[in-house]
C-alpha cells in the first residue's frame, strides 16, 4: 500500500481515538457487533490537481436495526437556491466570503443508543473485545441527524438564529454587525460585514469542533466561484469537462443548438437502449449541472421523462446537449455587485405540449435584483383545459417559491 494511504490511515486513527469515539469492552450477552472497512478516496481542487489522500473508517450502516440500533435518521442540506441566494447579496453588499471544512465531521455527534462494532485493522485488542461506540461514526444510519444537532446547538449558544425556511441557513445580527452561516453537511460558507467577527466565528467553530480554514471561497459543492470587484461568477467548468470526458466526447466537435427541431418523434417508439443505467447516470448529472445552466434547464428536463425506458434517440439527443455544453464550458451565472435587493419572478407555461399526456409545462424564474437566483422548467401536475389555466398553474408554482 502506498505510503500516503497509511498516512492517512494513521491520522484517522488518531482523530477517532483523540475524539474519544469508542472504548473497548466485552460485548453483553444478546447484542451484535457491526463490521467496519477502510474507504479510500483522492480528493481534488478546483483545477484537477491532488489536494491529499483521505481514508475513513466506515461502519457497516447496513446491518443496523431499527428500533435497535437506531430510531431516525435524516440528513440536512443547505438548497442551492439558498447559496446562490447568499452570493447574490455578498455581491451587493460587498461582504466577506470564507469557506471553512469541519475535520472528520460525523464523529462529533453524541450516539444515544448502543451500538457495538468489531475492531477495525490498525487497533489491537483482546480475543472477545469489540468497540462499542460512544461517538458517531461513518455511514452510521443516525449519524448525519447526530452531527447536525450538535453544530445547530453549538452555534445557538454563540448567538446564531436558524431561519425556519432553510434550516442549514444560520443568522447572527448584532448592531453594526450581520454574520451569515450555511452549512452543507461539513462544508461551511462564512459570509458578513466584518472580517474581525467572521474570525471570532471561526476560531470558536476551530475550539470546539477543529475545523479547517480554507480562506476565500473559491470551490464549493463542485460550483467554482470567482469573485472580483464587478461582482462574483459561478459556473461548473470542471464538473461539465468531466461528464464530457467520461461521456468519451471530448473529440467531438460542438454543436450550437440543444435540441433537434421536432422533438414529438422522441415520443414515438425507438431502438431500446441496453445499458439504461448509463443514461439514467448521464442524465442525473446533467440535472445537477442545471444548477448554474439555466439555459438546459428544459431539455434535461424533457430527456428526464424517459429515464425508466430510454431510446437510442434519448441517448443521442443527451449527448447532444453534452455537445452544446462543450462550447461553453464555463458558461454559469454572474451576480453583479451593483445590484438592488428587489425581488422580481417571471413565469410562462407552454399549453399541453406533451403529446402522450397533454399536460403544460411550467417555467419560471426569480430575480434578486439583476441577480438570477432561482428557475424551474417542469412538465405541471394536472391537465388545463385552456391556455390560461395552464398560465394560471405556472403562476401559482411560481407565487409558492418566492414566499
Amino acid at each position: 500500500m502506498k505510503s500516503e494511504w497509511c498516512d492517512a490511515m494513521r491520522k484517522e486513527i488518531e482523530a477517532l481515538e483523540h475524539n474519544k469515539t469508542w472504548k473497548v469492552t466485552k460485548i453483553p450477552h444478546g447484542k451484535k457487533p457491526i463490521g467496519c472497512k477502510w474507504v479510500y478516496k483522492i480528493k481534488y481542487n478546483a483545477k484537477g490537481d491532488i489536494e491529499h489522500y483521505k481514508a475513513r473508517l466506515v461502519a457497516r450502516g447496513y446491518s443496523q436495526l431499527e428500533g435497535v440500533d437506531y430510531l431516525d435518521t435524516f440528513s440536512l442540506v443547505a438548497k442551492l437556491t439558498t447559496v446562490r441566494m447568499l452570493l447574490a447579496i455578498t455581491a451587493t453588499q460587498n461582504w466577506h466570503l470564507k469557506q471553512l471544512d469541519i475535520n472528520n465531521a460525523f464523529l462529533h455527534g453524541e450516539l444515544s443508543e448502543e451500538v457495538y462494532m468489531l475492531p477495525p485493522h490498525g487497533i489491537k485488542v483482546k480475543a472477545g473485545q469489540v468497540c462499542k461506540l460512544t461517538k458517531s461514526l461513518y455511514v452510521l444510519k443516525q449519524v448525519s441527524k447526530q452531527w447536525f444537532a450538535k453544530l445547530s446547538s453549538f452555534l445557538k449558544s454563540i448567538g446564531f438564529l436558524q431561519s425556519l425556511f432553510d434550516h442549514s441557513l444560520f443568522i447572527k445580527r448584532t448592531e453594526n454587525n450581520f454574520t451569515a452561516l450555511l452549512v452543507y453537511v461539513d462544508d461551511i460558507i462564512l459570509a458578513g460585514n466584518s472580517i474581525s467577527e467572521i474570525t471570532d466565528v471561526t476560531q470558536l467553530l476551530d475550539k470546539t469542533l477543529k475545523v479547517k480554514d480554507l480562506g476565500d471561497l473559491k470551490f464549493y459543492l463542485g460550483l467554482e466561484v470567482a469573485t472580483t470587484k464587478d461582482g462574483i461568477h459561478i459556473s461548473q467548468r470542471k464538473y461539465a469537462l468531466d461528464i464530457i470526458s467520461d461521456a468519451a466526447l471530448l473529440a467531438r466537435k460542438p454543436c450550437s443548438t440543444l435540441m433537434v427541431k421536432n422533438i414529438k418523434n422522441m415520443f414515438n417508439e425507438g431502438s431500446p437502449l441496453e445499458d439504461i443505467t448509463s443514461y439514467q447516470r448521464l442524465v442525473g448529472r446533467l440535472i445537477y449541472l442545471t444548477n448554474t445552466r439555466p439555459d438546459i434547464s428544459y431539455v434535461v428536463q424533457f430527456l428526464s421523462q424517459f429515464m425508466h425506458a430510454p431510446t437510442l434517440e434519448h441517448h443521442t439527443a443527451a449527448h447532444r446537449v453534452l455537445r452544446y455544453i462543450k462550447g461553453t464550458p464555463g458558461q454559469g451565472l454572474f451576480f453583479p455587485s451593483h445590484s438592488n435587493l428587489q425581488l422580481k419572478g417571471f413565469c410562462d407555461s407552454d399549453w399541453a405540449t406533451c403529446p402522450q399526456t397533454r399536460r403544460s409545462t411550467t417555467g419560471f424564474c426569480v430575480f434578486l435584483g439583476s441577480s438570477l437566483i432561482n428557475w424551474k422548467s417542469k412538465k405541471q401536475s394536472t391537465v388545463s383545459r385552456s391556455s390560461s389555466e395552464a398560465e394560471y398553474c405556472a403562476l401559482a408554482t411560481l407565487t409558492c417559491e418566492i414566499q
